[in-house]
């Protein structure tokens, strides 16, 4: 995936200000493609958080002024190609790498199904955990994003993304953000904070811009099998559920985050996103989407439609 270097300007004319690099994409063109991507953003100001010339910078945030309060924004990537994550020495992304373990469900019965658990590195969590402490010293609002997840498969968390999303907002985050899986993932209210497990797709090219004999590669045939809704035609290739999607909005007032909602969003088979209103039945869709990825995991995240919006909750 690479684009010229005049997309910054774009980015930056389509509002927005800060960008997480980290994800399992950063250093797909290698060590210069994620400095020379870096460069670019830096040159038209905007802040690029999660990646780096070294561990260091990666885990750095950015620090925006939003009226008289002041965000910190930090990444974390726990989607890890070999080598893709930063050391004392090495460009790459600041890793929450995660640690997969099998358990035989009957131990007596060989070949039998798994149940699968998942830990977070506990380095990774805590440097995670004291730079989400640094933050809060420089600003009123700490804002994480998350590469995380299980990609394409409807539904599921893993038991890492919950212990992630738990201790950053014990060590002073705000809200969580998750992306990812490419689909639609519960919420959660966690200590009166708001976790959102994945947004979903936004701006995103299709899958055969990056490939286009990607129908006959064997990666593509095992993500397929991932999930039931794949749709296939001479032009497109596209997940169903990739379609629905959301936008997180936060409204600040006196260096809070007084009201977290969602804008549902729809995206075409041409991959463009679109903002959809209530009174479009698309908006009820997504909202029933979102709420059956939340109840089928026993999530505790509720919203109601207020306008245009999702609203998960509103603080005094």
């Amino acid at each position: 995936m690479r684009s010229p270097p005049h997309t910054a300007r774009a980015i930056r004319d389509a509002g927005f200000d800060v960008i997480s690099f980290a994800s399992n994409h950063c250093m797909d063109w290698g060590s210069e493609g994620l400095l020379d991507t870096c460069t670019a953003l830096d040159s038209v100001q905007i802040g690029v958080i999660g990646v780096g010339e070294n561990i260091a910078v990666a885990r750095a945030p950015a620090i925006r002024a939003c009226g008289d309060s002041r965000i910190a924004f930090l990444g974390r990537n726990s989607i890890l190609p070999m080598g893709y994550w930063a050391e004392a020495n090495r460009p790459g992304c600041a890793p929450i790498r995660a640690w997969t373990l099998q358990e035989q469900i009957e131990h007596d019965q060989p070949g039998t199904p798994t149940r699968v658990h998942t830990f977070a590195d506990r380095d990774d969590l805590a440097a995670l955990t004291a730079d989400i402490q640094s933050a809060r010293k420089a600003a009123d609002i700490v804002v994480l994003s998350m590469h995380w997840g299980i990609h394409f498969v409807p539904f599921v968390i893993a038991d890492y993304q919950r212990d992630v999303a738990h201790a950053a907002i014990d060590a002073g985050a705000d809200i969580v953000i998750g992306h990812h899986p490419h689909i639609l993932k519960g919420i959660e209210t966690y200590r009166g904070k708001a976790i959102l497990y994945s947004l979903g797709n936004f701006a995103i090219d299709p899958p055969t811009a990056f490939d286009k004999d990607l129908r006959s590669t064997r990666a593509h045939q095992e993500i397929a099998a991932l999930n039931p809704n794949w749709e296939e035609d001479d032009e497109h290739i596209v997940l169903r559920d990739s379609a629905l999607a959301i936008a997180a909005r936060c409204e600040i007032l006196d260096g809070r985050i007084r009201r977290v909602s969602a804008l549902p969003v729809h995206i075409s088979k041409e991959s463009q996103p679109e903002f959809v209103t209530a009174s479009d039945s698309r908006f009820a869709q997504i909202a029933e989407t979102l709420r059956a990825c939340t109840d089928q995991q026993g999530l505790n995240g509720r919203f109601t439609v207020d306008g245009d919006e999702l609203v998960f909750f509103v603080q005094e």
